[in-house]
């Protein structure tokens, strides 16, 4: 028997788009793009601190990070990620969301600012305490994804809600693209202002000391649009689905969205009953499984894969701009032209493939569906990761290596235009309010350790098995995303309670 839906509920479900939702956009997107922005910002000053820390007298190369700094300095905001998705996740449900978004944003911020003062002058003191404070900023960042995701699924309404959470994580692009952007403005005005000399040319004065300046700056500016949204996030009141279904206090949830919707709507305390029978199961009960252990098994099975192809791309993005000719050989340039260089070869593919791809499936997610978007962008990058990996050696030839660029453009494209964004918003529909933080936060760890997989077990891959059969193996796993994709159902044009079955009163057997 199904019992009847709040109003309140009722009227959000039914809401015309308005000004409220594009601030809930904004608010929660910046912090996605702030994740995005602390994230991928390391990549690029990666080969500056090799150079100032870890350059050998002598040496006709510049100083590279040893590859288990490297993997360190890369991966540790990764664990970080993976702990905060998990914990954030289990506290949004406990504590409700709003007190817990200001909290892992104030991390984040003075996370950021910490990373860029990491003390120090010997290469092991810097890195470590860079270690250590990438580790925390990881585990803010980590909360932001089962929080964004909940409070934007939970404010929306049914027409437009799978766009209105793809936009909270198509601002993402918006974050890779300013790393990238930030790097070739800092690097741009101490090449201006510091002239040096190649490191073929002057090996000592190719590196200036000034360039210790550089990569603190660009860590330390990821704290800027995350501080600027706090006062924001503060001011939103807790959703009105986590107040009437979770704390049972119908009356608060029926005033907070009067406010935000400038409708009268009544309390309607009778229609929350203090627990419904058979339906307050929790996540480890026979229930949960019964009901939804297929859904949760098909979120972070599918997250869990994405991710893997998804990071691995770490493997070619330097190769891939090395071919074509975007960064030159290293010791032909000094340090803050290399950063420049990869700033902006990084900017380049953020424009062209990254963006494109998160805005295509805000446009289309509400009207082919969720289910659709997901198994076409598996499909395509099994097949674009095939047509790379078969004849490897024909892309190898320099001729062709504009091919190779583009079939690599192609599959990144369809990972945003399909999986990469469509595992973050289903977790956020399928699963009962007093659960839906928790669940989204167990698929999204899933999708940081595939992350880890990706990035760090495949680049040891490559080495000891060479790239090709590193690229079948990648396609094997899309496919394997592909037949998991079954296990999801479609929440397209539903409401967050007939999809997770909260409308339906169970008599406890």
């Amino acid at each position: 028997m199904a019992k009847e839906q709040l109003q309140v509920l009722n009227a959000l479900d039914g809401a015309k788009t308005q000004w409220y939702h594009f601030t809930a956009i904004i608010i929660a997107g910046m912090g996605f793009f702030t994740d995005a922005y602390d994230l991928f910002c390391i990549s690029l000053v990666t080969k500056l601190l090799g150079r100032l820390y870890y350059t050998e007298p002598g040496s006709p190369t510049p100083g590279t990070l040893p590859s288990n700094v490297s993997a360190a300095v890369n991966g540790v905001a990764f664990c970080g990620t993976l702990a905060g998705q998990i914990f954030f996740g289990w506290l949004g449900d406990k504590m409700g969301r709003k007190r817990v978004y200001g909290m892992t944003l104030m991390l984040m911020v003075l996370c950021s600012i910490a990373s860029g003062l990491s003390f120090g002058k010997e290469a092991n003191g810097v890195m470590a305490t860079l270690c250590f404070f990438r580790f925390w900023l990881g585990f803010g960042i980590g909360g932001d994804y089962p929080l964004s995701a909940t409070i934007m699924s939970e404010y929306a309404n049914k027409k437009t809600r799978g766009a209105f959470i793809a936009a909270v994580f198509a601002m993402q692009g918006f974050g890779i693209l300013a790393g990238g952007m930030v790097a070739i403005v800092v690097s741009s005005a101490f090449k201006a202002r510091y002239p040096a000399p190649a490191y073929e040319d002057n090996p000592g004065l190719s590196t200036i000391p000034q360039a210790d300046f550089v990569w603190r700056m660009i860590l330390m500016f990821g704290a800027l649009p995350a501080a600027l949204t706090y006062y924001w996030r503060m001011k939103m009141p807790e959703t009105a689905r986590y107040t009437a279904l979770v704390a049972k206090n119908a009356k608060q949830a029926a005033a907070d969205m009067s406010k935000v919707l400038q409708v009268d709507l009544e309390a309607e305390p009778e229609k929350v009953q203090p627990k419904a029978q058979g339906n307050d199961f929790g996540l480890f009960s026979k229930q949960f499984v019964r009901r939804h252990g297929l859904h949760l098994l098909g979120t972070t099975s599918t997250w869990f894969l994405l991710d893997i192809a998804f990071y691995s791309q770490n493997l070619f993005q330097k190769d891939v701009f090395t071919a074509i000719g975007w960064i030159p050989k290293a010791k032909t340039m000094n340090a803050i032209e290399e950063l420049y260089r990869i700033g902006r070869a990084q900017t380049l593919i953020a424009l062209c493939s990254t963006v494109p791809g998160y805005w295509f499936t805000v446009a289309l997610i509400d009207k082919i569906g969720r289910f659709a978007i997901q198994l076409m962008g598996f499909f395509f990058m099994t097949v674009f990761m095939f047509a790379l990996a078969i004849p490897y050696h024909h892309w190898t030839l320099p001729d062709n290596r504009i091919g190779f660029v583009i079939i690599y453009s192609l599959t990144f494209f369809f990972a945003n235009f399909g999986p990469n964004a469509t595992t973050f918003v289903v977790p956020a529909e399928i699963f009962p309010a007093r659960l839906r933080s928790t669940c989204h936060g167990i698929s999204a760890a899933a999708g940081k350790a595939g992350a880890m997989v990706g990035a760090f077990g495949f680049l040891y891959a490559a080495n000891g098995i060479g790239v090709r059969k590193v690229l079948i193996i990648l396609g094997v796993i899309n496919f394997l995303g592909m037949v998991f994709t079954f296990l999801v159902p479609e929440s397209k044009g539903r409401s967050l309670e007939e999809m997770s079955g909260e409308n339906e009163e169970e008599n406890a057997a």
